[in-house]
């Protein structure tokens, strides 16, 4: 590995920072970043952060798949968790279901499944999208898979918390149902972000600035530990990111 910092190890830690001090961070199926993430906050944590990874042998203790992982969310015992969609809006509802006219859709997508639930329920869910562009952050989803925020009186614990894309991380104030621009990755300007949102959002008093990149202790973890245990999981991101071949 290079010291050159990749976007991968960037988008790894800024999450790791969000996750810090939580008790318990679940992970669905297919999220390589946000798994390294978990596994990055539990390494610095010295365990006491418990990581479940949906699809792996070694970093979940359910036995019994998605039936456990919504059961302990509805209980109160996942602190976070990871949501991403077809389409996000800028009051945080996600799409997973299809574009266009629901009747005849232009594209389907493989559906909502408990995405709504564990929105609901979950104190901490990061939005994460890769393709940052007007046609994925959108002025309005065209289906409402899962929404954002709820109206006054309704029972919800869970939320959101930000949404990290490929470009930029931005922070969510339920109160406001509305995103602020935290910072820009690197390589990035503010005024590509503008260019390549659809919805509308807030600047931070002061400007905006860059996303830091992960510091020498953090990058060691990040390439070493984690990157093993990332392995079993995720091979091919593994393999493509860090150069593993396979698990340790």
């Amino acid at each position: 590995m290079s010291d050159h910092v990749q976007l991968e190890e960037i988008l790894i830690g800024s999450i790791a920072g969000m996750l810090d001090g939580l008790g318990h961070v679940a992970v669905g199926a297919s999220s390589p970043v946000p798994g390294a993430a978990a596994l990055l906050t539990r390494a610095r944590s010295n365990g006491a952060t418990r990581v479940s990874v949906l699809g792996s042998e070694n970093h979940n203790f359910f036995t019994d798949g998605a039936k456990e992982l919504f059961d302990c969310a509805g209980q109160g015992r996942i602190d976070a968790f990871f949501l991403g969609g077809a389409q996000i809006d800028g009051k945080a509802n996600i799409n997973l279901v299809s574009i266009g006219d629901p009747d005849r859709p232009k594209a389907r997508f493989p559906g909502s499944f408990g995405s709504a639930y564990m929105y609901y329920v979950v104190p901490r869910v990061i939005l994460f999208r890769l393709e940052h562009t007007p046609r994925t952050l959108v002025d309005a989803v065209d289906y409402i898979s899962a929404p954002g925020v709820s109206e006054p009186g309704v029972y919800r614990p869970g939320g959101p918390h930000a949404l990290i894309t490929d470009r930029c991380l931005f922070s969510f104030d339920k109160s406001r149902a509305r995103f602020t621009l935290a910072s820009v990755h690197p390589g990035h300007t503010v005024e590509e972000i503008a260019e390549q949102t659809g919805f509308d959002y807030d600047l931070p008093e002061g400007g905006v600035p860059e996303t830091a990149a992960p510091d020498a202790e953090t990058l060691a973890l990040i390439r070493g530990p984690v990157a093993q245990q990332l392995a079993e999981i995720y091979p091919s991101f593994a393999s493509r990111v860090f150069g593993i071949d396979k698990a340790a």
